[in-house]
């Protein structure tokens, strides 16, 4: 392991930070960092990017990438970190089934009859609360908290009255997803370094009594138009592509394709961080959707 001091060891095999190299004196930082100062790993990982200014365009610590960072360095016998702490488990029992996400009368329509449609932005602690009744209530998966960024929306019908139709969730990309990698063209620093312009869309959910033809794919387009300024005020990066997985043995993405989406592989039946391969998952659909004509520019996709 390397020791603390000792700026220069591997220096040549040290792991990159979201596509950047760390330098000797970065390197001796965060290695005094973690070597004095007694933190817990979440602790350590705002610190060392505060010290290093491993921020966002927006000012912002890049915590969550850091923490993860750490990870790989403490897997690769880089780093000795403290012990993780053992954290209180949270899931729908924390989330209460009100009269407001409760089912309703079937409905059956076009979308002229309902539109125009609207997309609030999920804001206070009443919408929070709302949002993930719904989600747990009626999205296959359920609710759980998203890695890193994340926005939520909830989708409004305007007529012949204002009434809820679902819920959609946009999150931080994959890390690692070769089908998406390739589609696009990069290479593992480029892949690094421009992530955060692409964007999961996590959880999609119309309410399951609205039968409204072309429903599911409007709010798809209309999502992708809204995000884009909502994502680039809350985290300070212009979004150039969107992402999703699409459970096969359940769905065939068809509200995904009507609104353009394009398939470009699969999964690997794998976890985000499941970097030892132990852990398996349905294999999923990957669908993609370019936010601008020139994405792979804003991508900086090597010619």
């Amino acid at each position: 392991m390397t020791q603390p001091g000792d700026a220069t060891a591997d220096a040549a095999t040290r792991p990159r930070f979201c596509g950047t190299a760390v330098g000797d004196d970065d390197w001796s930082v965060l290695l005094e960092i973690i070597d004095s100062c007694g933190l817990s790993r979440h602790e350590l990982a705002s610190t060392i990017c505060e010290a290093l200014q491993w921020v966002r365009p927006n000012g912002r610590l890049k915590s969550r990438e850091c923490y993860e960072y750490l990870d790989l360095l403490e897997a690769r016998g880089l780093v000795k970190l403290p012990a993780r702490r053992v954290q209180r488990l949270r899931g729908p029992t924390s989330i209460v089934f009100t009269d407001a996400g409760r089912e309703r009368t079937r409905r059956v329509g076009e979308l002229s009859d309902v539109a125009p449609v609207n997309l609030g932005l999920v804001s206070n602690a009443q919408e929070r609360a709302l949002w993930r009744e719904l989600v747990e209530r009626y999205h296959y998966v359920g609710h759980k908290v998203p890695y890193g960024g994340h926005l939520r929306y909830l989708v409004w019908l305007t007529r012949p009255r204002m009434e809820l139709a679902g819920c959609v969730q946009f999150s931080s990309a994959a890390r690692w997803l070769v089908a998406r990698d390739r589609y696009i063209g990069w290479d593992e620093a480029t892949r690094q370094k421009n992530l955060p312009r692409v964007v999961n869309n996590s959880r999609f959910l119309i309410l399951p009594w609205l039968e409204i033809k072309g429903l599911a794919s409007h709010v798809l387009s209309l999502a992708a138009r809204v995000m884009v300024e909502d994502w680039e005020e809350a985290y300070g990066v212009r979004p150039a592509l969107l992402e999703t997985f699409v459970e096969q043995e359940r769905f065939e993405g068809t509200c995904y394709r009507a609104a353009n989406w394009v398939e470009v592989g699969t999964t690997a039946g794998r976890g985000r961080m499941d970097r030892a391969k132990r852990k398996a998952e349905p294999v999923k659909l990957c669908l993609v959707y370019p936010l601008q004509k020139n994405f792979r520019r804003a991508l900086e996709v090597p010619r």
